[in-house]
């Protein structure tokens, strides 16, 4: 009986713990006539917060407003979203899943290892399915160069997504074999792609051109854009490339310290993007930094984002160098996110070699890819590509009818509707600045709204 009685207290008190760890999810539509209130309270946890963001993310969510606090270890974060167009979150379905995709979020041990990082491609078995990753310098030609490695060694691509960004190039490619594999096909394949990334060519780093190429079996609960943030992050593509061919950056970002508390303040400003809090986020978190308190405001498309951050062990920035890393890599991630170029649309019945054969007609006319985006469902591929002369330029209307005649009028589109952001060459922060008379873009110290917000939730005292 007594041992009964203490199994029975046992269950009440691990079902606590479950609970107390369980994030409270609240999503109110009534209490803001603009936008959906989601209110998250959970532990406070390393990556809990980028888990709630990438969940809002995955349901391609913009987050309008935003405000974290953090009480001893306990986060209250509240997120006004709208979706793309701009409307409340009207579908019952849509806030129910919202609900149980946030309570389900939970940082995993290993949710930094690539296996645990990429995703699943729609309509597949992951059972059989390797994804490559590769990382290296960017140079015209290479992704037509990689897609035709895979053809010969008799790799059928059902997914892939690729990003370049300053000079270097990152990718998640995944694999079904036409044939039975081995270590040593593994090994053989692995070996021809580091040797097609080192190529015959200038390093945009100088000495510096590393490569990585890594396989690993596909995994079904992952997210690969925060994958390629860390492949990215990993290749240093945030460092100043030697060659003085670096595009100014896209965004303003200040970091501070503000002794007296303990923290470093970070602030952004930037034009309004998809998924910017997320890229934020990723990359704070992989930088191992911890968000106590934040603040997120857009007003109109300008996106303004503040963050008291610290180390894991509880320390600011402490130098300059440091410092200036955070900088760089911030506005590294904002501009990993943005599409340059004209978007080229693929649906046709999907064969080996297809991709090899639609990049090397890019190759042939000029073009360099600069963002794709691979799939297959039901045997017919769907794919995006992002494409410009390379020196990148924009690509002019008898060069993509060439390529659209060579390649077949009913299967590649160029998309005149997609999303609006991919589809220009988005200003820099000195162009933002003369568009706005010339006063500077200013970085909106938003320190005083964090407290304000804090004192209404009554922590005011708890980060004091």
């Amino acid at each position: 009986m007594e041992l009964a009685a203490a199994a029975s207290a046992l269950d009440e008190y691990d079902k606590l713990v479950i609970r107390m760890n369980t994030p409270r999810v609240v999503v109110d539509n009534a209490v803001c006539p603009t936008a959906t209130v989601v209110k998250v309270d959970s532990a406070r946890e390393h990556g809990i917060l980028l888990e709630a963001v990438r969940v809002l993310a995955d349901l391609d969510l913009a987050v309008r407003k935003a405000y974290i606090s953090s009480d001893g270890r306990w986060f209250m974060n509240v997120f006004h979203v709208t979706d793309r167009c701009g409307r409340k979150l009207a579908d019952r379905s849509l806030t129910s899943h919202l609900e149980r995709s946030l309570c389900a979020s939970r940082p995993g041990d290993d949710d930094t290892q690539p296996s645990a990082l990429l995703t699943e491609p729609a309509g597949l078995e992951v059972h059989g399915l390797t994804t490559l990753e590769l990382a290296g310098a960017d140079r015209p030609g290479l992704l037509s160069e990689v897609f035709a490695v895979l053809r010969d060694v008799e790799c059928d691509v059902v997914a892939a997504k690729v990003w370049t960004h300053n000079g270097r190039v990152a990718s998640l490619i995944t694999v079904r074999e036409g044939r039975p594999g081995s270590p040593a096909d593994a090994g053989r394949v692995e070996a021809r792609l580091g040797n097609v990334l080192r190529g015959d060519h200038h390093a945009v780093r100088g000495a510096r051109n590393a490569t990585a190429v890594a396989l690993s079996p596909a995994a079904s609960a992952a997210h690969s854009d925060r994958r390629m943030h860390q492949l990215m992050f990993a290749d240093r593509d945030y460092e100043q490339t030697t060659s003085g061919v670096s595009t100014p950056p896209r965004s303003a970002v200040s970091v501070q310290n503000w002794v007296n508390r303990g923290y470093s303040i970070v602030n952004v400003e930037c034009r309004d993007q998809p998924k910017l809090l997320f890229d934020v986020m990723c990359t704070l978190t992989d930088m191992e930094y911890v968000v106590f308190h934040g603040v997120i405001d857009t007003d109109g498309d300008r996106a303004r984002q503040e963050f008291y951050i610290r180390h894991l062990d509880g320390t600011p920035i402490g130098s300059e160098a440091e410092r200036q890393r955070v900088i760089q890599c911030l506005q590294a991630a904002i501009d990993r996110r943005p599409c340059e170029g004209a978007m080229l649309e693929l649906c046709t019945a999907d064969r080996r070699g297809l991709l090899a054969d639609v990049t090397q007609t890019f190759r042939e006319h000029g073009l360099s890819v600069t963002r794709a985006e691979v799939s297959t469902k039901a045997g017919i591929a769907m794919d995006a590509f992002y494409v410009a002369d390379t020196a990148g330029h924009a690509v002019d209307q008898r060069t993509v009818d060439a390529i659209t005649e060579r390649v077949g009028v009913e299967s590649l589109k160029l998309s005149e509707e997609g999303r609006p952001w991919c589809h220009h060459k988005w200003p820099t922060a000195e162009e933002d600045r003369v568009a706005n008379g010339g006063g500077g873009i200013g970085l909106f110290y938003l320190g005083s709204i964090v407290k304000r917000n804090l004192y209404n939730l009554g922590l005011i005292r708890s980060c004091s």
